[in-house]
Parts: C-alpha cells; structure tokens; sequence
C-alpha cells in the first residue's frame, strides 16, 4: 500500500504554531462558519476529505472504504460528516491514536487486496473536547501544569495499491490496551506512556529492529512529561534510546511561545503533524523511513467520574520513501 495523496485542515491557534506554512487550509474562524464546535468539526472533516481527494483526482465514489474516526462521543464528527456520501464506512474509537490506527486499517485493507483505495481520516477540536471532557469554555477553569492542548486540526490520507508512489507503508504494529493505575485525567502522558512503551518494544522485538534503522520515531501526543517518561522505561526495558530521533508531534505541533502547558494532543495533532509535515518530508526524500505511533488515552468523562484509572494504547505504521519509477 502507498500514499496516494494527503491534506491537512488546522485552526488559528495552530496557523501560529511551528506547521503554519505547511497546512493545507487554515482558519482564523474556529468555528469554520458553522453554529456548533461539532458542527465545526464535521465541516473539518469534509472540508480535508474534498482537499485530499482533489490532491488525488479521486471521486468520492472511487473509494472502497473509509476508516475515519474522532473524539466526540458515538464519533458523531465523523459519522455526521460521512452521512448520505455513499462511501462503506468504518467508525473508528482510538482516541487520540485513531490517526494510525485508521492509516494501519486501510494499508492492511489495500494490502490484502480487500479495497483498490481507501481512506484514513480523523479530526479534533479544543472547543469539542473541552466540552466534552472537561469544563465549558465559559468556566475558566485553571490548567494544570500536566495538562495537554487539544489540536483543532483533521488529517485525511489516501492509500492506493498503486506501485507507483513515493511513499509506502512496510510494517504496522498493533498496540494493546495497558493500564498501570494513572487517575489523572490531566495526565494523559503518563496513561499513555506504558502503551507507547509496549507497542515500541514489540515493534523492535518483531522487526528486529532498533532507533538506528529509523530516522524518526515518531509518538503522536505525549507531550513534554510522556516523552521523558518513555525514555525512562525503553531505558528499563535495555533498548538503547536515539533521543534526537525520538520525535512527539505534541512536543512539536506549536511553538514555545504559545502557552500549551505539556504539549498538544487530540486525533488531530497526529494527524496533523503527519500529513502536514512528515509526509511531505518522506515524499521529497529528506527522511527515508519513518515509524509514526500514535498514541490514545481511552477515557470517558463517565468513567473519570468514577474513579477509574485511564488506559493507553499505541499503534505503529513503519512508512519509506521510495523512488518513483524512472526517478
């Protein structure tokens, strides 16, 4: 399976970050003309579906399936904006790891011959999510110093069986559900660090592999404390770290002078660094091969009530560049 095309949709606090020259579409207007922050996000959503499409000169009606997926309860972002298209679709729940969980989805569809084309996409919103699992905007409530930024921004990519592109996926590994006790839903870092850990090492095991035979590593959100935390365990777990190559989309999604606290996080942070940075990067060759692992933090703001503690996971899609045909 190769990546046919790719697109990338943020907002204005994202446009001010370290991607704002490389996003497809920005929008000084969070709410991207719409009445609702869910609203705005299914308008996301079918505004970088349109944009990855034209990029591929595809029809709606020539994808196989799409595997799109978001953070809003039942995916309602995502359902909403696939409704009445006429495209087989799968509803994905990976939380914040549902960027590579889609993009493994679709590569083993096209792979095993089951969709000529597919498409993996996923969004967040701050605003939705705000409401969603913490207070209303209106509270003002104070961060704490863990706490992560949830990315407005939708990634969409198209993956072909075609043998003609300049990038192709290899190797994907799927994460498992771990949970080590953490209770802080201001935290996500340290829940979803185990899980990170665990895919990595298995990937590596698998492979028989290490951080040499990548140049880039790449964690989807675990911000400035997961990071460091993740080295710590690869540490304790004998794999030998390259932390110059060990690379946190929310670590690297906005700048230092944007107050984010621990980082960015959200589907949309992956999504986003990969279809606006890293994937532009393997095509022109600059990085050849590249393990992209998203990671997700699986709450409910039901389940945090409770008292429960928050389990992680990570999936892993190892992609190279690949010379074009008569390149």
């Amino acid at each position: 399976p190769v990546i046919l095309a790719h697109a990338t949709v943020a907002g204005k606090k994202e446009a001010q970050g370290r991607l704002r020259d490389t996003f497809d579409l920005t929008s000084q207007d969070t709410t991207f003309g719409q009445k609702s922050w869910e609203k705005a996000e299914t308008q996301m959503q079918k505004t970088v579906r349109r944009l990855a499409l034209e990029k591929a000169k595809l029809k709606e009606t020539d994808l196989d399936a799409a595997f799109v997926g978001d953070l809003l309860n039942q995916c309602i972002g995502s359902s909403f904006s696939m409704r009445n298209n006429d495209v087989p679709t799968f509803g994905l729940y990976g939380a914040c790891s549902t960027m590579a969980e889609s993009l493994l989805l679709a590569g083993i569809s096209v792979s095993g011959g089951f969709c000529r084309k597919a498409l993996a996409l996923t969004s967040s919103h701050f605003a939705s999510s705000e409401r969603q699992y913490r207070f209303p905007l209106g509270y003002g409530g104070q961060r704490t110093p863990t706490a992560q930024w949830t990315v407005t921004g939708a990634g969409a990519v198209m993956i072909s069986g075609s043998k003609h592109a300049p990038v192709v996926l290899t190797h994907t590994t799927c994460g498992r559900v771990v949970d080590l006790g953490i209770t802080d839903a201001n935290n996500m870092g340290a829940a979803m660090t185990p899980a990170a850990c665990d895919t990595l090492a298995a990937h590596f095991r698998d492979l028989g592999r290490g951080f040499a035979d990548y140049d880039l590593v790449v964690t989807g959100d675990l911000g400035r404390l997961g990071r460091e935390l993740l080295i710590e365990l690869l540490h304790e777990k004998k794999i030998d770290v390259d932390e110059g190559k060990l690379f946190d989309c929310g670590c690297e999604i906005f700048s230092e002078r944007q107050d984010v606290h621990s980082g960015g996080s959200g589907c949309g942070c992956a999504a986003s660094m990969l279809c606006a940075h890293l994937l532009p990067e393997l095509a022109a060759g600059r990085l050849k091969r590249v393990l992209f692992m998203a990671t997700g933090a699986l709450l409910s703001p039901t389940s945090s009530m409770q008292g429960e503690s928050v389990p992680g996971i990570a999936h892993a899609v190892a992609m190279e560049h690949r010379k074009e045909k008569g390149a």
